[in-house]
C-alpha cells in the first residue's frame, strides 16, 4: 500500500470513527467544540513555530557556510568506510553517503535528501542485480531512518511555542535515543543480511519481473546541496586562540557550577539549560573564526524559517482536527484504556502510543500529534516530554524507504524494512529510558 493511501486511510478512520463514537456516546457537542478549537490552535501554533525555527535555521546556516558540514563528513568517513566494505572508498557513492549523513547530523534536510538520492543512484551502479536492494543500500537506509541529528529543532521550537519552561531539555535525551536507534539499525542490517531468507539471489528469483521505473533525480537540488559544502577560508591563528579561550572559560564556569553543587541534578540542569546558549555563542564564534559574515549568514538562514507556516499549516490543521475529534469523542480514551495494561508492562504511557505509531509514517503528522499531546497533557509533563524525544530521535521511515528505493526502481527491499523498523523500536525504547533519566 502506498504511503499516501495509508495516511489517507488513517485520517478518514480517525474522523469517521470519532463521529460514530461521539454519536453513540453522547459526546457530539464536545467533539464539535474540539474540532473548531483545534483548527484555531493549528494557526496559532504554526505562527509560534516560525520564530524559534527561524532562530535555529539562522545558526544552522552559519554552521553550513563555515564548512562544518564538510568537517563532520571528514570525521564520519573513516567509520563509514568500515561499515560499507562493498563500496570502494574512492567511489562517488561513498562521497554521497558521507555527505548525506553529515547533513542529517546537522539537521539540514534540504541537503541530506539530494545527497541521499545521489548515494542510491551511485550504489545502484555497483549493484549486480538491478531491482534488488544491496547490503549497502539496506544499511544506508537503516542509518538514515534512525534519525541521528544533533538538534531536534522542530520539537524544541514546538515546546517553546507551547510555553515549556525548558524547551531545550529534550536535546540530550533525544541524542541518546537516536544513538541507540542508529546502533541497532547497523546491527540489525549487518545481522539480517546474512540470513538465507534475505539472500540477494533469492530476492532476485522472487522478483524476476523487470524493476519499476526509477524516479528522476532533482539535479537542481543536488547542485544546491553540493554548493553547501564548498570550501571556506581556514581558521586563522588569532581567531583560533579566541575560540580556545572561550571554550576554556566556559569549561571553567561549568566546573565551578559542578563543584558548588556536585550532583546528577546539577549536571542535568547544565545540559538542558546551558547547552543552547553555549551552542549559539560557539556557532557564532566558529563562523567568526572561519572569516564568514556571521550576521549575514544568520539573516539568510532565518529567512528560510518564514516559509515554515505555509508548509506546515495544512498538515497541522488536518491531523490536529482529526486527533482532537478522536479524543473529544471518547474514542481515544477507549483505545488508551485497552492498550494501557500492555504498555504498562514496560513503563510506556499509553498516551504516547499514537506518537510512536505515526512517527514512522509522517513527519508532519507526527508534529501535529506531538502538538495535540502536549496541549492535552502539558508541554512539561512526562508524556509531553516523551513524545518530543521520540520525535527527535527517529525519522519518517516509510517516506524515506519509498523515496530512496523508488529513486533506483528497487522492487525487492530484502531486509531493509525490518532493519529500519528495528531502529524505530530501538529509538522509542531509548526515548523512554532517556526520558526517565532526564525528566
Amino acid at each position: 500500500m502506498e504511503l499516501a493511501r495509508l495516511l489517507n486511510g488513517i485520517f478518514v478512520a480517525l474522523v469517521a470513527g470519532a463521529v460514530l463514537v461521539a454519536a453513540f456516546a453522547g459526546t457530539m457537542p464536545a467533539a464539535n467544540d474540539a474540532a473548531i478549537t483545534a483548527a484555531k490552535s493549528a494557526v496559532e501554533i504554526t505562527i509560534g513555530l516560525v520564530g524559534v525555527m527561524a532562530l535555529w535555521l539562522g545558526f544552522m546556516r552559519v554552521l553550513r557556510e563555515a564548512g562544518f558540514m564538510r568537517s563532520i563528513a571528514r570525521a564520519l568517513e573513516p567509520v563509514l568506510i568500515r561499515l560499507f566494505p562493498d563500496v570502494p572508498p574512492d567511489h562517488p557513492a561513498m562521497g554521497a553517503i558521507v555527505m548525506n549523513l553529515a547533513a542529517n547530523v546537522l539537521g539540514l534536510g534540504n541537503a541530506a535528501t539530494p545527497f541521499g538520492l545521489k548515494a542510491m543512484r551511485e550504489l545502484e551502479t555497483l549493484n549486480p542485480r538491478p531491482g534488488v536492494a544491496t547490503n549497502a543500500m539496506a544499511l544506508f537506509l537503516a542509518i538514515n531512518t534512525s534519525g541521528l541529528a544533533v538538534l531536534p529543532l522542530g520539537a524544541i521550537a514546538l515546546r517553546a511555542s507551547l510555553g515549556s519552561a525548558n524547551p531545550a531539555g529534550i536535546i540530550v535525551p533525544s541524542l541518546i535515543a537516536s544513538i541507540c536507534a542508529t546502533l541497532v539499525a547497523i546491527a540489525a542490517a549487518k545481522l539480517l543480511e546474512r540470513l538465507p531468507l534475505f539472500a540477494p539471489e533469492r530476492a532476485a528469483r522472487l522478483n524476476a519481473r523487470s524493476p519499476v521505473e526509477a524516479r528522476p533525480v532533482d539535479l537542481a537540488a543536488l547542485d544546491v546541496a553540493e554548493r553547501m559544502v564548498s570550501s571556506v577560508a581556514p581558521l586563522t591563528r588569532p581567531r583560533a586562540v579566541l575560540l580556545v579561550l572561550f571554550a576554556l572559560a566556559l569549561a571553567a564556569a561549568v566546573a565551578r557550577a559542578l563543584v558548588a553543587e556536585p550532583s546528577f541534578e546539577t549536571a542535568k540542569t547544565l545540559l538542558s539549560s546551558w547547552l543552547l546558549p553555549a551552542l549559539m555563542a560557539a556557532i557564532a564564534l566558529a563562523g567568526f573564526g572561519r572569516r564568514i559574515s556571521v550576521y549575514d549568514a544568520f539573516i539568510a538562514g532565518a529567512r528560510e524559517g518564514l516559509g515554515i507556516a505555509v508548509t506546515v499549516l495544512p498538515f497541522m490543521l488536518a491531523i490536529l482536527v482529526a486527533v482532537a475529534l478522536f479524543r473529544a469523542s471518547g474514542a481515544l480514551d477507549v483505545l488508551t484504556n485497552a492498550v494501557a495494561p500492555v504498555t504498562a508492562l514496560v513503563g510506556f504511557p499509553a498516551e504516547a502510543l499514537p506518537m510512536a505509531l505515526i512517527r514512522p509514517l509522517s513527519g508532519s503528522g507526527a508534529l501535529a500529534v506531538m502538538t495535540e499531546t502536549m496541549q492535552h497533557s502539558g508541554a512539561d509533563s512526562f508524556v509531553g516530554f516523551l513524545v518530543c524525544v521520540i520525535n527527535g530521535s527517529s525519522e519518517t521511515t516509510f517516506y524515506v524507504l519509498a523515496l530512496y528505493l523508488g529513486s533506483v526502481g528497487a522492487r525487492a527491499s530484502r531486509h531493509t524494512v525490518l532493519a529500519c523498523l528495528a531502529a524505530d523500536v530501538a529509538g522509542v525504547a531509548g526515548a523512554l529510558v532517556a526520558s526517565r533519566m532526564f525528566f
